[in-house]
């Protein structure tokens, strides 16, 4: 099978990106002919090195573009985009190609669907956030800190300001959700939609074509199984972007009630605040993935106070991994891994006093040290691996590639003469 993965970034800058390159090498491993599609570069070296094509556009991103004006045009049409992924799946066999798109809002833009449209090619998409049904990507009003459930590009959308830097962006994201729906035609283009959670699949089914079939794979988890480490002396833990929609604030007054110190690790626009008013927090900064693991298997719990929905938290599952119960709020995704009052607690999200509860209760060593003995022990009985995720992959493009090949055959022959009324030209000529 040949595998045509479409993303913004060819190197990891995030949990999109890394699902796309982790799957790409995991498939070429299997003996898949695989190519990478990126708009933006350098990328990862280990993709040649296991043999995969990369096509990468050397654009660039809302972090790297030199003139922002330029990069709006792009972020809604991206015309070069389009025209360089029409010429690539032109190369392909159809009969033994499916295109899987992970990410394209941060770079390569709507503008993809035209070229998709045109391939006749399998399709599916892996919905890591709402980009799909939702402007801003979120269902968060980042102004008023909350969920929002308005409807998608309906009026009370349109005039309210949900975006995380100002109500132009907003227009501008507004725009190219109008190209998406109107000229990429993406919700229809994809019928087949990979989810990595149930309530992502529940916010954004309402919002898609009633034909749209859903398939649940989730992320794959990179954490090697060790034993669970004793939990006494160990800390609260924040791990991820300190920021307003991921509840770092609820976090560090929920842990003042409590009378405990909490440590954070990680970086964002919170975090200068934060550090300022809190003293008492331990502001670790940014952490690779080895030392963020370090730090999972020394916690006492992982606390992740998201107050949006999330897609599916790969921290909370790391935890779990690690043999570190969660201490996780009702309202994001993450509450779905964390078996309330075994492997965790779930706290009403937004509460500080209800999350400074759980804070003490897992100050007690002996429920710390069994909610992490049952975190390890659930997790590992099923365990989220690069090769589950992969077997879990191949079922789907499976049973995508089988649906394409009975539309082709259904489909008449181009050229094909006609069957006539008499068993012989010349009968119904004369």
């Amino acid at each position: 099978m040949h595998v045509v993965l479409v993303a913004d970034h060819a190197f990891v800058n995030g949990g999109q990106a890394k699902v796309a390159i982790d799957s790409a090498l995991g498939l070429a491993g299997r003996g898949h002919r695989v190519t990478l599609f990126a708009a933006v570069g350098p990328a990862d070296p280990r993709l040649a090195q296991a043999g995969i094509r990369v096509v990468c556009l050397d654009q660039h991103d809302i972090a790297t573009a030199p003139s922002k004006l330029a990069f709006a045009v792009q972020a809604i049409w991206n015309r070069t985009a389009a025209r360089r992924l029409a010429a690539e799946l032109e190369r392909v066999d159809p009969r033994d190609t499916i295109v899987h798109v992970h990410a394209f809002a941060k770079a390569l833009s709507p503008s993809i669907g035209t070229a998709l449209r045109a391939s006749g090619l399998p399709l599916l998409y892996t919905m890591h956030e709402f980009f799909l049904v939702c402007p801003n990507g979120g269902f968060y009003e980042y102004p008023a800190a909350r969920i929002c459930h308005r409807t998608p590009m309906s009026r009370d959308c349109l005039t309210t300001n949900c975006d995380a830097r100002s109500y132009p962006r907003k227009l501008l994201r507004v725009v190219r959700h109008l190209g998406l729906e109107t000229v990429a035609r993406l919700p229809d283009l994809f019928r087949h939609v990979i989810t990595i959670s149930d309530l992502q699949e529940r916010a954004a089914a309402q919002h898609l074509p009633r034909a749209t079939t859903f398939h649940r794979v989730p992320n794959p988890i990179p954490v090697p199984e060790a034993p669970p480490r004793p939990k006494a002396g160990g800390a609260f833990l924040f791990v991820g972007r300190i920021s307003t929609e991921k509840g770092a604030p609820i976090f560090a007054e929920a842990a003042r009630r409590a009378g405990i110190r909490p440590v954070f690790a990680g970086d964002g626009e919170q975090a200068g605040m934060l550090a300022a008013r809190y003293p008492e927090a331990v502001m670790l900064g940014w952490q690779d993935s080895a030392s963020v693991q370090a730090l999972l298997r020394e916690a006492r719990a992982l606390v992740f106070p998201s107050v949006w929905y999330e897609g599916q938290p790969l921290t909370v599952h790391e935890a779990l991994a690690c043999g570190t119960g969660v201490i996780v709020s009702d309202a994001c995704a993450g509450r779905e891994a964390v078996e309330d009052g075994e492997t965790g607690f779930w706290f009403r999200s937004g509460d500080p006093d209800a999350l400074a509860a759980h804070l003490r209760r897992l100050a007690d060593d002996e429920l710390a040290e069994r909610m992490g003995r049952a975190a390890h022990d659930r997790y590992w009985s099923s365990p989220l691996t690069l090769d589950a995720h992969l077997d879990r992959l191949m079922l789907v493009y499976d049973a995508v590639m089988r649906e394409a090949a009975t539309a082709r055959a259904a489909r008449p022959v181009p050229g094909a003469a006609l069957t006539l009324p008499f068993g012989k030209r010349g009968a119904a000529e004369g």
